[in-house]
């Protein structure tokens, strides 16, 4: 199983960025993606999850009315679109699924939210 993400970067207070999460290794079209993230010196947090057809999606508090999850399972990828991004939105972030009792990570990648 691998996961990488890809799209982060430094982003001004109200800008907008695109995660990106390629999967292989496993058939992406059964299984559940979750979005998390990590600030500093804090937990690590779920921000967005989406079913295997993307037909069911959930969002934190703090992701709700800004963040959007999709997902295209012909391209094994998905997606997190960030909008009216705030510094407290800075974190790494990381594309996750669970195979039986196992969670899979990718590596992580960091959105810096700053003027």
């Amino acid at each position: 199983v691998q996961l990488v993400e890809s799209g982060g970067s430094l982003v001004q207070p109200g800008g907008s960025l695109r995660l990106s999460c390629a999967a292989s290794g496993f058939t992406f079209s059964n299984r559940g993606m979750n979005w998390y993230r990590q600030a500093p010196g804090k937990g690590r947090e779920s921000v967005a999850g989406i079913s295997p057809t993307g037909g069911r999606i959930n969002y934190s508090d703090s992701a709700k009315g800004r963040f959007t999850i999709s997902r295209d399972n012909a391209k094994n990828t998905v997606y997190l679109q960030m909008n009216s991004l705030k510094p407290e939105d800075t974190a790494v972030y990381y594309c996750n699924t669970r195979l039986g009792f196992l969670d899979y990570w990718g590596q992580g990648t960091q959105v810096t939210v700053s003027s």
